[in-house]
């Protein structure tokens, strides 16, 4: 092989992705939160973008700092009253109220052991942690850690301090003013084939019927499995649809909804004061966060352009959803809105990213307008989310004690309503939606 250094021409076509290009994609696939943000740190950046807070009220004083009448200050003190926040106790400020304190020096380190144990207990109430470890921990013996775990498990909410799920319905079951003897049997000695639903088996081996078995497990039903979840005190979280939907009966309306993303300016006060800044760097500076300012607002006219063309042909395409509602759900992929607008699919999969549009039937995420293709005995196809929709409304009308099987719903979904789904294709749909086979579904009345 002959090899000699030379210098040669080639063209060739390469797409370099730009800063600027690169926030231009960021900010398509932003939802109105998370552009948000970035807006708010870019201000933080950039003196050049300015943040006005349009929901900031001048006070008059002539009016504000008006002497209140009687019957104001008690009304401002009623609402006052009523704006107290409720105290939520802590969980282990909870259990550590209950404890005995005779009991607790009755344990060696029984303080600091029951500490250590009570914060050892998750979210849910359970209790992680080996006693062996605990004693290896605190140089006690495995029996003395044993008497602090009862110590929490005596403690309200029943269930509090079990080492798992199997534990956690025993104490329950303990604490019942009625106590069913078969049903705490049953969890002590035959938990998972319980839960299994293998309960031929348990009927034979403890000589009962099966019916007795089924009332257990409606018994069970009953408890609580995450006993320490009233302690939980997240806020709510509250969706902020991205784009709004009407139909007033003749026509549709389609809108971005941007109010909820901060308004923003151009700083032209900090420019003129600095602009005539004789200092090179400054000026640089001053054009780089210029260019930056209009690369943004260029980047958010981009994106709110593309996510309405996006919303528009979902609605174009799923008339009959927005006018119905969720059953009358075509299928669609995004190819298919991607060919239409001449844009790239990623291009659509970035514009309905994590973002959700108010519609006449609820808000629903951009991206559920986008389902598979099922095949029908008619010439026209069905989306798989009507497939799912229908296999819960069977699954819900079906005879408990003989439950339909996937075989079962394929056939009915072809004679009823000519779908052609697979067995395989219902049983993945099935666990997508959380139902249990068949056999789990079975009532033994």
């Amino acid at each position: 092989m002959k090899l000699q250094a030379g210098l040669w021409q080639q063209q060739t076509l390469k797409l370099t992705m730009t800063q600027e290009l690169t926030q231009a994609i960021a900010l398509l696939q932003y939802n109105a939160q998370e552009l948000s943000e970035f807006l708010e740190n870019k201000a933080l950046e950039n003196p050049l973008l300015q943040i006005e807070s349009g929901n900031v009220q001048a006070m008059d004083p002539r009016f504000d700092r008006a002497k209140p009448t009687k019957k104001k200050v008690e009304k401002d003190k009623q609402n006052w009253i009523e704006q107290i926040g409720k105290i939520e106790p802590y969980l282990d400020e909870h259990i550590k109220s209950q404890l005995d304190f005779k009991l607790i020096h009755s344990i060696v380190n029984g303080e600091k052991v029951l500490d250590y144990l009570i914060h050892c207990i998750d979210e849910n109430g359970y209790l992680h942690g080996e006693p062996s470890e605990v004693a290896a921990r605190f140089q006690i013996p495995s029996e003395e850690v044993e008497k602090a775990i009862k110590q929490i498990q005596g403690a309200e909410p029943a269930g509090i301090g079990a080492r798992n799920l199997q534990e956690c319905i025993l104490l329950q079951l303990q604490r019942l003013e009625n106590r069913n003897n078969l049903a705490e049997e049953i969890i002590e000695k035959h938990f998972e084939r319980f839960a299994d639903k293998k309960w031929r088996e348990i009927s034979k081996d403890l000589g009962i019927k099966l019916p007795e078995i089924q009332e257990v497990f409606d018994l069970i039903q009953t408890l609580n499995p995450r006993p320490a979840s009233s302690f939980q005190h997240e806020r709510s979280a509250y969706i902020v649809p991205d784009v709004i939907i009407d139909w007033d009966g003749t026509s549709f309306s389609v809108s971005v909804f941007d109010e909820a993303l901060p308004k923003i300016s151009f700083n032209d006060d900090y420019f003129k004061k600095f602009s005539s800044h004789k200092d090179k760097q400054v000026k640089r500076f001053l054009q780089e966060n210029q260019q930056d300012y209009y690369w943004i607002m260029k980047s958010i006219e981009q994106r709110k352009e593309t996510l309405s063309k996006v919303a528009l042909k979902i609605v174009e395409k799923q008339q009959e959803f927005f006018m119905k509602g969720p059953t009358y759900l075509k299928p669609m992929i995004m190819k298919e809105i991607a060919d239409e607008l001449d844009i790239h699919e990623s291009t659509v999969s970035r514009a309905v990213r994590e973002k959700y549009a108010q519609t006449p039937f609820g808000t629903f995420e951009l991206r559920s307008f986008f389902s598979s293709t099922i095949k029908t005995t008619s010439e026209e196809n069905t989306s798989s989310t009507q497939v799912k929709t229908l296999i819960t409304k069977l699954i819900e009308g079906e005879n408990k004690q003989k439950p339909l099987s996937d075989q079962d719903l394929v056939e009915m979904l072809k004679d009823q309503e000519g779908m052609v789904v697979s067995r395989r294709t219902i049983a993945k749909y099935r666990d997508q939606l959380g139902i249990p086979s068949s056999s789990k579904r079975k009532r033994y009345d």
